[in-house]
Parts: C-alpha cells; structure tokens; sequence
C-alpha cells in the first residue's frame, strides 16, 4: 500500500531513479544490512572470534529473498528494537550451530552508520558522475555562445550586455566547484562504523586488539576506517547531505534562467519538447517549462532535508536515537531529491533551445539604454564618478535622447557618445568564458 505521493507508480518518476531505488528500495535496505552482517562474521572469524565454518553458513543464508519479512517487521515491532526482528529472522533460517554467531558485539547504529557509509559512497559516485556529465554540457553550450550576446539582467530587469556563454560559464564553473566538493568529502563520508555500546569497542576488547579488527571490518565492504568511533559526531552525514544539496541548488538556478527566459515576452530559451508534451490542458497554446520548475521544486525539499541533518550534529554524550534516528529519513530524501534532479538537468540541457535571434531583438528593444553603463564610464573621466551618474539619471528619467541630452549639456558630443555605445562591453565576459574552459580541461 502506497501512502506517500512521491512512491506513488504514477509519480515516482518526479521523485526518485532506478539507479537511486536500487540503493534506498525495502529489499535493497534489508540486503545492505545483512551484507553488513556478513562482513562482521567474515572478519570476526579471521580474528578467531567466530568459526569460520560459521561465517560462511551465515554467509550462505543472509539473502533478503531467505527472509520472511513480514516476520522481520512483527519482530521489530514486538520488541521495539530496530534489528532484533532482523536477528532473529536470520537465526531461525541459519543452522543452529551458527545460530550464536550472527551480530556479535554490534549494535545496531554499527550497522545503520555502516550502511550510511555505503550510502554515501555509492551515491556520492553517482552524483558525481552526473555533475561532470552535465558540467560537460554546459561547458560546450559556454563555448558556441562564447560571442551570443544577449542582456544581462539584474534585479529581474535589462542590465547591460552580457553573452549567453559567459552565463553558461558560470554555470559550469559552479558545477566545477560541486565536483571539487564531491571528490573531496569521498574518503571523509566512505568510512564504516563499528563502535559497539559506547564508542570504546569494549565487547571485542578480550582477545583480540578491536582496533585492527574495526580496520578490517570497513575493508572488507570497501570503506574506510574512521579512525575514532562517530555514534554522536555526525557531521559527515550532514556535510554529504549539504554537498548534494547545494548541488541541487546549483541545478534551481540554471532551471531558474530557463524559467525566466523562456517566458514568450523574452523568448531567448526553451525547454526541449516532444510532441506528445502536454502544457495545459485547459489552454493549449501554452507550453510549460516543467522541468526547470520541478529543479526548484526538488532543490528546495532537499535544503529542508538537508537541514534535519544539520540539526543531527547537535546530540548528546555518546549515542543519541533523536538526530541519528532522523537520519534514516532525511539522509535518502537528499539522495533521491538531487539524483531526479540531475537526471532532469542533463535531459533539459541536452536539449535546451537557445534563440540568439530573440536575444539580438531584446537588445535592439532597449536600444541605447543599455549601454548606460558604457556611457557612464565615459563621462566619469570628464565629470567624476558620482556627478555623472546624477546627470545621466536624469536625462535618462526624462526620456531624453543621450547623445543630444549631452551635447547640449556641452559634457559630450554625439561622436563620443556613439562611440561609447557603439559596441558591446563583452570582451571581457568572453576572455573570462576562456578561462572556464581553459580550467576545465583535464
């Protein structure tokens, strides 16, 4: 029974990807976890605290398919314990002589940390993957419009000249800086938990030095060592949660442009289409910038998401089920909000439609105007700064025509005032789209 709009079969398409669902699905949970637990007995017996016999029978038998989890679940709810409907499920299907061996000295945040640490890893690889791939893109769409001029706004109003590469270029710088980010944090996130009651790894602390064992358990399902045990130092989830979710706003920007331009009255972008794309039902004329609109939809749930993590770093003494208990929410919201995100992103941009024609006609509409900032440069070496601007406020407040405004004011004349709006002030955005693509070269 679905309960929640976003695992609904008509809409999960909007919140989530099967590479994601192979992570987060119930079944792909269950699996972790008792690879989890295999692990632990593999290496528990290469320290000779299990038989190895017995490690490999559990071996045999932890499959999500093995287990009856309507058994898993009333056992969890029975006991209000997170894994002992686990354990016991994996116990009555094992031999009994392995039937002691399962889950020694562990504790159930070992295995959900763990998991987190696989989580993050595997996920983290995706994101990464995908925001080179788009910044590939988009650093190809900053180098055919290197020269596309277009207006640059600020304020929601017409600025002045900018290209439609160097806003390309800023895009991708910043996906730049994502993938900086994402390389970075890796070995930081990747690493396992085994930490037992308290942090101090007591229960293996007999027989056997629990630090080298803790070593082998992260190795052994291709993680890092943590080095100190994390039960209540969760600023790894919370700087991975963040990571994506500045990915994700990185993605609510460039989908923010395409939602703002591609309005008819500007017309300078589009989102790709297909014939079968339905805008409105009730108005056909009408064409949607859907995708661009549902980045800024997924970027602002994973910022909420990403902010329940946040609060986790505050916890207390040495394990704390509020903020660690939260995660188990929060830190897949994140995931699967940014991964739809970036399978939206890169099929917007593989497509995007870019009219250089509207964006010529858009600076043809407001003519002179704005090359203010071109004439206001001019006059300022005349003037000084701060008076010219006044008198250009002014005559521009008036509607008045520059060039005639100024000569009469006998502060320019015609000649100097076209020269100063004779040409685009874009040679520098174009050496800075330079710089961008220079830098992103492997």
């Amino acid at each position: 029974m679905v309960t929640r709009l976003t695992d609904s079969p008509v809409y999960a398409h909007l919140w989530s990807t099967p590479e994601l669902e192979a992570v987060f699905s119930e079944t792909a949970r269950w699996q972790t976890w008792l690879d989890v637990l295999v692990a632990l007995a593999r290496v528990q017996a290469r320290h000779g605290l299990v038989p190895s016999a017995a490690a490999e029978q559990i071996a045999g038998a932890a499959r999500a398919e093995h287990l009856d989890l309507d058994r898993v679940a009333a056992g969890t709810r029975a006991t209000s314990h997170s894994t002992l409907g686990l354990i016991r499920e994996l116990q009555r299907v094992l031999p009994v002589a392995a039937r002691e061996h399962v889950y020694v000295g562990a504790t159930v945040q070992d295995v959900s940390d763990t998991w987190f640490g696989l989580v993050m890893r595997d996920v983290g690889a995706l994101v990464l993957r995908d925001v080179r791939a788009l910044r590939a893109t988009v650093l190809d769409l900053a180098r055919t419009h290197r020269d596309t001029v277009m207006a640059g706004r600020t304020h929601g109003q017409p600025g002045a000249p900018i290209t439609f590469g160097f806003k390309a270029a800023s895009w991708a710088d910043e996906l730049g800086r994502r993938v900086d980010r994402l390389r970075e944090g890796a070995p930081r996130w990747a690493v396992g938990q085994l930490a037992g009651a308290v942090g101090a790894l007591a229960f293996h602390d007999t027989d056997v030095d629990p630090l080298p064992l803790r070593r082998d358990f992260c190795a052994e399902l291709g993680l890092g060592d943590p080095g100190a045990s994390w039960t209540t130092s969760r600023d790894r989830v919370a700087e991975f949660g963040h990571v994506l979710a500045l990915v994700g706003g990185t993605l609510a920007r460039i989908g923010g442009e395409v939602y703002e331009l591609a309005r008819p009255e500007i017309g300078e972008l589009a989102e790709p289409t297909t014939a079968t794309a339905v805008g409105s039902i009730t108005m056909p004329h009408k064409r949607n910038p859907e995708v661009s609109e549902h980045l800024d939809t997924l970027a602002r749930l994973a910022r909420s998401s990403a902010g329940v993590l946040l609060e986790g770093t505050v916890v207390s003494h040495e394990r704390d089920g509020r903020g660690w208990k939260a995660e188990w929410v929060a830190l897949p919201e994140v995931c699967l909000l940014t991964g739809t995100a970036l399978r939206l992103a890169r099929g917007l941009l593989d497509g995007l439609e870019v009219h250089a024609d509207a964006m010529t006609a858009n600076l043809d509409r407001f003519g002179d105007r704005l090359a203010s900032e071109r004439v206001l440069a001019g006059l300022s070496g005349r003037l000084g700064k701060h008076a010219a601007q006044a008198l250009l406020q002014e005559v521009l407040a008036a509607g008045e025509d520059v060039a005639t405004a100024l000569a009469v004011r006998g502060v320019a004349t015609p000649d100097e005032v076209r020269a100063w709006t004779a040409r685009d002030a874009v040679g520098t955005a174009g050496r800075m789209v330079d710089d961008v693509l220079a830098r992103a070269r492997p």
